[in-house]
Parts: C-alpha cells; structure tokens; sequence
C-alpha cells in the first residue's frame, strides 16, 4: 500500500496536538493528527476537566454545609460519590466527543493508533486493521506525558493509586495519604478533604506547592491546615508496607522515620514525557531526562521535526502546548511565528483555596537582580469576597523599581484563576504600574484587589 502524503502530521491529539491540527488545517494544510487513545488527550479525559467537575463538586459540597452562614437551612446534606465521579466522566466524554466534530469540520483526518517515526517525513500508524504509512514535510511530535512512577511506590489501582485511579475511585478514601504538593497532588487533597477523608500530605520541598510565591504557598498552607489536613513538609516517603485494606507508610522527617497507617495513598510524584518507541533515537533526536529538547520555536533539530507540550519541558500545562501547536502550525505554513515565553505563561491550581501565579516570583526578582517594589492586598479588604464569604485571601505584585515593568503577580483565594489573565495580558504587553493605576476596575468585583494591589506596591493604597 502506497503511503498517505500530508503537508503536516501530529502525533498526539491532546491539547496541543488538536490545536496544532486545527491552526494547520485553517493555514490551508493538508493535516493528519494519529491518537493511540482518546481525542483531547490527558488532559481533557484524565486531566484538567475531569479534575474540575469533581472540584466543583466538592466546592458545592462544601456551600451546602456553609448553609447557615447564607441565611439558608440545608438538612441531611451527602453526596454520592458514583454519581459526583459520572458527572465528571460524562464532562470529560462531551468534550471528547467535541474534539472529534471539530476534526470533520476543519477536515483534519484522524488515525487511530500507534505511531512511530521510522524515517525522517515518515510516520508509520498501527491500527486494528494493520499498518498505516504516513508522509509530510513536516511533524509535530505532541505525545504528551503519564505520571512518574517511583520504586517502592507504585500504584496498584486498589490502595495505592495514580491520577487516574483517583479521578475514578473503587472508594472513597477514610485515611488518604498524598504524596506531593504539586498542583495535581494538591487538588485532589483538596477534593477528597472536603469530602470527609482524613488526609496527609507529604511534601519533599521545603514548602507545600513549591513552584509558588513563598508566600503565596505559606497562606495556602495555613488555609489547609485550617480545613483539617496534615501537611508534612521536608518529608520523604520511603517506603510503602501493603497490607489487607491498608498501607503502612514510611515517613522520614528531620532523619526519624515515622510509620503511619493509610487505606488509601495518591501518588502525585510528577510526570515524564511519552517519548518511548516512537525512534527518536535513530533520528537524532535530543532527549534530556524523558523530554525532548528544542529551541524556542519548538524545533528539536532534526529538520522538519517539532515537539509540542509536556513532550518539551516545562511549564507542563495545556495553555502552554495549546499555544505551542498554533505557533508551530503557523511556523509550517511561512506564517511569522512568535514564541512562547514561559514567564508570560499563568500556573493555576483549582485547589480551595485556589492558586494563580505568572511572572516571577518574589525570590526570582530578587535572584535575577531587579530592585523591586511589591504590593499586597487581602480579601478582607474587598467587598466583593466578603459578600461572596470568601474573606481569606491575598493579591501580591512584583514590579521593577526602576522602570515599573510588572515583574510577576501571585494570588490566593477565590476565583483567582479567572482574575489571573489580567496580569497575563499585563504581562504580554509589557505594561507598567501606570497604565494599571490608570485602568478603572468595575466595583463591586473581586477584581478591584488587582487594582489595590498595584497601588500599594507604590504606597497608594485606598481601602487598607
């Protein structure tokens, strides 16, 4: 059989791939996108939508039993977890099935199946029915990345389980122990917290989300602390006794091993990238521990070879390989391609409290050499997150003394992941604590903190 020839192949249909293929496909390319499991990837089968439906679960749970505090009266409140747990799959599947009406109408073909680069150009597709031989001038590597594994802790599906297993439970957890603090480690403390389960989390870092603000991190930490959960910093889990119905953890502290009893125990340990059996190797394809290496156009090297998303490094995020596949497409069509930058990228984690960060952290400006200006302002001074009864809070901002650029801004509290974009925009566009003490923010909205925040970090502020 005569091999397929493309003006563009995507290996991954995730939320890189998928947008690649789209941009590509808009450009007036011939594209193909190969996908071995679901359209949409982790992220919209086994990541950040699923995850989200079952967040919002637990945060209406959690306004059930604040009832009293609304004036309302709300008796024998419950959940059924099979019934939160299919709400979040049927979410997950609808926009799945999405990604699929999408492919037809921007006339991408998609294949099925297994792909692997046995050539430069070519990509070779096992499907049900066989082998597939695929041709393009030009290939996007979108693969994505699957949770780390460590020794000792490996998931089993039954006491000890992965982000998939959690987003899918046999059971509710009574005495859950998360290992990391990381945004998929966090949320999921979050949610299963809220929900009534005992839980322990253990951080190796000094700090519970440890890519965060410090302070930032330390006000989460508290707020958790607050809700009932036992947070474990400097920690290191070295060992994990299976039992019947139980798991024994080994937990060494300041170089004391404590053993303390779990039912159930989330590993959230990191990821690496799905860069196996695809023949990067034999290609000449850079690999740095499980990710390939390219330029900041994407590009690993090997001409006519791009690597998208989770598959490239950090940040791993959606947004982030979202925005990748269009520049990439772009870049394929002759179009003039604008690269990512990681600092101008928001990190949000949909946690209670949620946490959203982009820029530079305090310590980075600081490390980096900026004379900096910060400001502050909590939720108990805004009337928006009182009326709301989400007082526990706070806005941090970071500028350039000098030249008043904004360097970075951090928030903890709520809806702070939909207020982010505000400083994203402010950070593309180069703006300087001018241009935001001179907007005008719509009262009364939570947003108004971000304007307060500003103002304080150059002494102005009103309503503090």
């Amino acid at each position: 059989m005569s091999a397929k020839t493309f003006d563009m192949i995507v290996i991954g249909a995730g939320p890189g791939g998928y947008v690649a293929a789209i941009r590509g496909a808009q450009l007036g390319l011939k594209v193909a996108v190969v996908e071995r499991e679901h359209l949409g990837g982790i992220c919209l089968n086994w990541g950040c939508i699923p995850t989200k439906a079952l967040l919002r679960s637990s945060e209406v749970f959690h306004l059930m039993e604040r009832a009293k505090d609304f004036g309302l009266k709300a008796d024998k409140i419950g959940y059924d977890l099979d019934a939160v747990v299919k709400r979040s799959r049927g979410v997950a599947a609808q926009l799945s099935g999405g990604i699929g009406h999408l492919m037809k109408k921007n006339k991408v073909t998609v294949v099925m199946g297994e792909a692997s680069l046995p050539a430069k150009g070519k990509v070779s597709v096992k499907t049900d029915k066989g082998t597939e031989e695929l041709t393009a001038k030009a290939i996007v590597l979108a693969t994505g990345a699957r949770a780390r594994e460590l020794p000792g802790l490996e998931a089993d599906g039954d006491l000890v389980w992965t982000y998939k297993h959690a987003l899918n439970p046999p059971r509710m957890p009574k005495k859950l122990l998360v290992i990391g603090s990381g945004a998929i480690g966090i949320e999921f403390a979050s949610f299963y917290n809220t929900l009534g389960a005992d839980t322990t989390v253990v951080e190796v870092m000094d700090r519970v989300l440890p890519v965060e603000d410090a302070e930032i991190s330390a006000f989460a930490k508290k707020q958790f602390v607050k809700q009932g959960m036992t947070i474990m910093e400097k920690a290191m889990v070295k060992q994990l006794d299976r039992g019947k119905g139980k798991v024994t953890a080994h937990i060494e502290t300041k170089g004391k091993v404590e053993k303390v009893e779990f039912d159930t125990v989330i590993s959230a340990v990191g990821i690496v990238g799905n860069v196996e059996n695809l023949g990067l190797e034999g290609l000449g394809v850079k690999i740095d521990r499980t990710h390939v290496v390219t330029d900041e156009f994407c590009r690993t090297g090997v001409d006519g070879l791009y690597a998208i998303g989770d598959i490239a490094g950090a940040p791993w995020l959606a947004h982030k390989a979202s925005h990748e596949g269009v520049m990439v497409a772009e870049l394929i069509a002759g179009k003039h391609a604008h690269p990512v930058k990681p600092e101008t990228i928001a990190g949000c984690t949909y946690c209670h409290p949620q946490v959203a960060s982009v820029g530079y952290t305090e310590a980075k400006a600081k490390e980096l050499g900026f004379d900096i200006k910060v400001g502050r302002f909590p939720f108990i001074g805004n009337g928006k997150a009182i009326a709301l009864g989400e007082p526990e809070g706070m806005v941090k901002t970071i500028f350039d003394a000098k030249t008043g650029e904004l360097l970075g801004a951090h928030m903890v509290g709520a809806e702070v992941t939909e207020m982010i974009q505000g400083y994203v925009i402010g950070r593309q566009l180069e703006t300087t604590e001018e241009d935001l003490m001179n907007t005008v923010f719509p009262h009364p909205t939570l947003s108004e903190m971000m304007h307060e925040s500003v103002l304080d970090a150059f002494d102005r502020v009103i309503h503090m």
